[in-house]
């Protein structure tokens, strides 16, 4: 079982987490995608909603992990294991990005088998990572052994699987792109000073904006960033991943593309300087104080320039990059404010039970996610649906009006994600990579 966390730990950044991951759960499973109150939804190019505070949150967080999980590696001079460490971390992450859609690793509708039988192998794939994740990896190989053997059984009994195509698996994600950030602000943070980690932020966001807005792009007669397509970041998605390989939602661009990560390393690096920060010897009101100072500023360099580079969480551009780090600056500000400077904490509970496994909670609601639009019921009209379809249909469109049948759905699957993520709280485990 891995380790509970340190008691000097930083609770108002487990609660910033744990909120902000209770956040993504909310906006990514609402009952029907047909109806959804407008703060739920993404902005749909330009422009901001709360919901797109939500990722830059989490690579904020990631950032201000980053100084106190290193602290002794910058004093010291980094060994070879640091790196390794740094590296294994990352590829961990990645790999559990793909993941997440690629279990059961064949198409579970197309796939000819009882559903039962089909079910109960993605399980058993679900429970083999649970247990890989808190380190009974013998455990978790016999499990995974026996479903690799399970789907091959099915050829003995004249069953064609449809397999998993990876020629159509989207490549970027929101924990590859956490992956990709942790591993290089990391280093930077490992051989920089924070003034050195300043210039390298202004000049990732200076240079993103005269490439976005000066660079033509091969094929479009004008480019530029508002137009999906013809705009320098969706062109090298599309040249280096190819279409099949992007978000299919949008297939002309990916929100977690190659060109938009540049920005994002940079509100990676936000996070890097507020952990620094808070890892001073300052009162902790002082450190509040430099919280909201830096947030207020952001804020107020972020808002003038999104009006001549518009602020777009899909192509993460730098006045986004400011305005939600200003916010996530704020956020932080008064979480630490209340619960590490005051000790008023009772609130918090739910966020600290969400925040110390943010990990396991997204990877496993996102499986559970896909197995209840994948299982197929029989409605008492004879017609198939899925799962969450006849939950939504039965439970909650029933009483409540399309829209806030939509949202009770999603409050719902948050409190029960809590209930699971309190069982593993109460037990002490903790899932790190």
């Amino acid at each position: 079982m891995p380790d509970a966390p340190n008691n000097d730990r930083l609770v108002s950044l487990d609660v910033f987490r744990g909120m902000t991951i209770a956040g993504m759960v909310l906006v990514n499973n609402p009952g029907t995608w047909s109806a959804i109150y407008g703060p739920l939804k993404h902005a749909e190019w330009h422009g901001i909603t709360p919901t797109d505070y939500i990722f830059p949150f989490f690579l904020f967080i990631v950032g201000v992990a980053i100084p106190i999980a290193l602290a002794r590696h910058v004093r010291d001079r980094p060994d070879r294991g640091v790196y390794l460490k740094i590296l294994s971390r990352a590829a961990k992450i990645f790999a559990l990005g793909l993941l997440i859609y690629a279990i059961p690793f064949f198409d579970f509708v197309k796939t000819a088998a009882p559903q039962s039988i089909k079910l109960l192998i993605t399980l058993s794939f679900a429970a083999a990572l649970f247990f890989y994740l808190v380190d009974r990896r013998i455990l978790a190989g016999i499990i995974a052994g026996i479903s690799i053997l399970a789907i091959f059984a099915f050829y003995a009994v004249g069953i064609d699987i449809v397999w998993y195509d990876t020629a159509t698996m989207r490549i970027p994600g929101v924990l590859q792109r956490i992956a990709v950030c942790y591993l290089i602000v990391s280093l930077i943070h490992l051989h920089t000073d924070w003034k050195q980690q300043v210039g390298i932020a202004a000049a990732l966001l200076l240079i993103y904006w005269l490439l976005m807005t000066l660079m033509p792009v091969p094929g479009c007669d004008v480019a530029t960033i508002d137009d999906k397509a013809c705009n320098l970041s969706a062109y090298v998605d599309r040249m280096i991943l190819t279409e099949a390989h992007l978000w299919s939602s949008a297939k002309v661009f990916d929100p977690e593309g190659i060109l938009s990560t540049l920005p994002a390393l940079v509100t990676t690096i936000s996070g890097v300087l507020t952990g620094t920060w808070l890892r001073t010897d300052r009162s902790k009101t002082e450190k509040a104080c430099g919280l909201f100072f830096a947030g207020t500023i952001l804020l107020a360099a972020g808002w003038p320039w999104g009006l001549i580079f518009p602020i777009n969480k899909s192509l993460w551009t730098s006045s986004y990059v400011l305005y939600t780090s200003g916010l996530a600056l704020l956020t932080l500000g008064v979480c630490y404010w209340l619960i590490d400077a005051k000790g008023i904490r009772r609130w918090s509970t739910p966020f600290i039970i969400f925040g110390v496994n943010a990990l396991a909670l997204y990877v496993f609601s996102g499986i559970m996610s896909n197995l209840l639009w994948q299982l197929r019921v029989t409605g008492a009209t004879g017609a198939s649906a899925s799962l969450q379809e006849w939950i939504f249909a039965n439970f909650f469109l029933s009483w409540a009006a399309p829209v806030d049948a939509s949202i009770a759905f999603a409050v719902s699957y948050v409190l029960l994600w809590l209930l699971l993520m309190w069982l593993l709280y109460r037990k002490r485990i903790y899932i790190k990579v």
